[in-house]
């Protein structure tokens, strides 16, 4: 039985460097304020989220953002993290509720939210209450699209899980574009920008953004796929999907996965060197959205290793050694849910002994 997982260093060639928002501190701060203030979730999961580190990925990702849209940016990424932890752990119904409770947040800012709503509602509410004052018409657009997208993959999401279905590479891969939110997470980069649809959803834009959403899912798969192994929600992970397709063992299913990466970064760059000219006031804007696809995937990469979200506090460690010790099997409650959620800490996966099987 396979008891270490490779981490491939998959962004090594990836020509956009490491940049960091001089503004993490503080706006960090402010960010995480916000979510303790609605109480979204029990005292030892907010720890859990906070170890996760969501504003660092934020500060990664939009490297010069100014305090305001960095704000938005941080609050955003806490945001979806939010509704993916609540939504984890729901059935179909329980998902479509959530969706809907926040497409309407979303879409009516001045709206009283109803008593007994997920809080989620409440959450989203105010955060784009905040984010609309600051974005463009175009990007607010882009906003809600995504934001309906994402809700989508993430009810599709529960269906596969209460169905058991294990999908193709390229079927998953169609519903995890959506489902993992980094389409929302351009955003941030985009609220100040006025991009018109015919450059927006222009083909090689469209290549373009796909290749971005593409390669954080399959760093973030590889990067979580222990995690989820241990809490038995591993189906729904690249790493599985390739081994049931390709009937591939563990390791070499990563070694698959890093080869497709590569695939990804070069259709990446060529399409950037397609790039069409739409004008010179929309190439202007066009080149800051262009350099938030590229910036993205670089800071996921960094976030993942300084971060404790999937390593823990050897997070450095593992980005040197390219190696990890697989997680024993922890039963989680089905019961808690919302804001009485669980959320393990990686230490507290790492102290689970493994119990001893025929294969072993």
């Amino acid at each position: 039985m396979e008891r270490t997982i490779y981490i491939p260093d998959t962004m090594a060639a990836w020509p956009w460097p490491r940049k960091f928002n001089p503004l993490y501190d503080e706006v960090n701060a402010e960010s995480l304020a916000w979510v303790k203030s609605y109480k979204p979730y029990t005292p030892e999961s907010q720890v859990a989220h906070d170890k996760g580190d969501p504003g660092r990925l934020a500060a990664l990702s939009y490297i010069d953002a100014p305090h305001d849209r960095l704000r938005i940016g941080m609050d955003c990424i806490n945001m979806l993290y939010m509704i993916d932890e609540y939504t984890d752990m729901e059935s179909i119904k329980g998902v479509q509720e959530i969706r809907e409770a926040v497409l309407d947040a979303l879409r009516n800012t001045d709206k009283p939210r109803p008593e007994g709503e997920v809080i989620l509602g409440e959450i989203c509410q105010d955060f784009w209450a905040r984010g609309r004052l600051i974005a463009t018409l175009q990007a607010e657009k882009h906003f809600l699209d995504a934001m309906d997208l994402y809700l989508e993959g993430v009810l599709q999401q529960a269906e596969d899980r209460e169905n058991h279905v294990i999908r193709t590479v390229d079927a998953y891969m169609e519903v995890r574009r959506e489902d993992s939110g980094v389409r929302v997470c351009f955003t941030p980069g985009e609220l100040h920008l006025s991009i018109p649809d015919e450059a927006f959803y222009h083909p090689i834009v469209k290549v373009l953004r796909d290749c971005s959403i593409d390669l954080v899912v399959l760093d973030n798969d590889v990067a979580s796929y222990n995690r989820e192994q241990a809490i038995r929600y591993e189906d729904w992970n690249i790493l599985p999907v390739v081994m049931h397709q390709y009937g591939l063992d563990l390791y070499h299913a990563t070694e698959w996965v890093a080869s497709y990466h590569e695939e990804i970064e070069a259709r990446f760059m060529d399409a950037l060197d397609s790039l069409p000219s739409f004008g010179p006031a929309v190439d202007a804007d066009l080149q800051k959205y262009t350099n938030c696809l590229a910036y993205l995937p670089r800071g996921n990469d960094c976030w993942r290793f300084e971060s404790e979200r999937f390593f823990g506090k050897r997070g450095l460690e593992v980005q040197e050694t390219r190696t990890v010790r697989m997680f024993a099997k922890r039963v989680m409650n089905p019961e808690m849910r919302r804001a009485k959620i669980e959320i393990p800490l990686v230490e507290e996966l790492e102290q689970i002994p493994f119990v001893a099987t025929v294969e072993d």
